[in-house]
């Protein structure tokens, strides 16, 4: 049953018109004046308010002007229902947000079916609130993993690092993960006897720095910049807040691990399997696709780096990249080496 408030002043047409209303199969509130009116509105919250104009206390502008302020009642359908019947009294109280105006005096049928299609408006209207906030809600939906870099990109902390600079060390408070916004990171462990090992590279658009969601684990290798870089980060929290609520992200988030995983497990394959020379073609290939967008652009980076990857010494590595200078299919300037023929290249590896 709807319930209306009705706020009259006039005692008899309070009376009359709530037990016309009652007898319309209504649930009727009444308030004899402006102010117990906006009171009794913000307790019985009516699926609609009739109200008088001119009234004691807080007339009928006050008591809309009022109400439209609160967001509890701001909604609710408002007809005003006065003798005064001037071309601008009408206007000004529609002005001020009434749905309807009725001039005394009214028949039955006039105020039931204001009060009827009124209702229907506002059931109208508040499902078409509900479908709006819905699709706020869709849109702030984090959904698939372009949408968390999104995030990252939008709410992250921004840091800032030169060549060879340390983002976190091996053992320190995992307190970030972070998205590369440009240049390109380096992971590595220290073995027993100080030697280098290559967990991972990352370019830009890669996460990394994740370690566990569920415990506070530190960082398990050391992550350093190997040419001017930008990441964003978030806290792991926030990270964890984020899956939390969108669970949609979490698969692509678990399939992106996955293949991390994949790519380290086949890494150390190589390292353990692969020739001299397949390792060297493999890992140059690595850093092109990694730090350059073209891939036939010269890399800049450390022989160090490369037998680091490859997994044999630096000694070793030179040799093998002599041996792929001579053969044409790469060149080496200083610091820098440009592959000449990818083909042959991706053939060795």
């Amino acid at each position: 049953m709807k319930r209306i408030l009705l706020i009259e002043d006039d005692i008899t047409l309070r009376e009359n018109t709530a037990e016309l209303l009652e007898l319309s199969d209504y649930e009727v509130v009444t308030a004899s004046n402006g102010k117990i009116g906006v009171e009794k509105a913000q307790i019985e919250l009516p699926d609609i308010i009739i109200c008088d104009i001119m009234m004691p206390e807080m007339d009928g502008y006050g008591v809309i002007q009022e109400l439209s302020q609160n967001t509890s009642t701001q909604f609710i359908p408002f007809i005003f229902l006065s003798a005064k019947t001037e071309r601008s009294d009408v206007r000004k109280g529609m002005d001020l947000g009434a749905d309807d105006y009725i001039t005394k005096p009214f028949t039955e049928d006039e105020l039931v079916s204001a009060i009827e299609s009124r209702l229907a408006k506002a059931a109208i209207l508040k499902e078409q609130r509900q479908t709006n906030f819905e699709e706020k809600n869709d849109e702030n939906e984090i959904r698939n993993l372009s949408q968390l870099k999104n995030f990252f990109d939008d709410n992250g902390k921004l840091f800032q690092y030169k060549k060879s600079d340390k983002v976190y060390g091996e053992g320190s408070n995992s307190n970030y993960i972070f998205l590369v916004l440009s240049g390109a990171i380096k992971c590595y462990k220290l073995d027993e006897q100080g030697k280098e090992l290559t967990t991972a590279l990352y370019k830009e658009d890669d996460l990394f720095g994740y370690t566990s969601f569920t415990q506070n684990i530190p960082y398990q290798d050391t992550a350093i910049a190997i040419k001017n870089t930008e990441l964003v980060g978030i806290t792991k929290q926030e990270l964890i807040n984020i899956l939390d609520k969108n669970h949609k992200v979490t698969l692509d988030l678990i399939e992106l691990l996955t293949d991390n995983l994949t790519g380290l497990k086949e890494q150390l394959l190589e390292m353990a399997y692969s020739s001299v020379h397949k390792k060297t073609a493999s890992t140059i290939l690595k850093f092109a696709k990694k730090i350059n967008r073209n891939i036939n652009e010269p890399i800049k980076i450390s022989r160090h780096d490369l037998a680091s990857v490859a997994g044999i010494a630096t000694e070793t590595l030179i040799r093998s990249m002599s041996k792929l200078k001579k053969e044409g299919i790469i060149e080496i300037e200083g610091r820098n080496v440009k592959i000449l023929d990818l083909e042959k290249l991706q053939e060795i590896q």
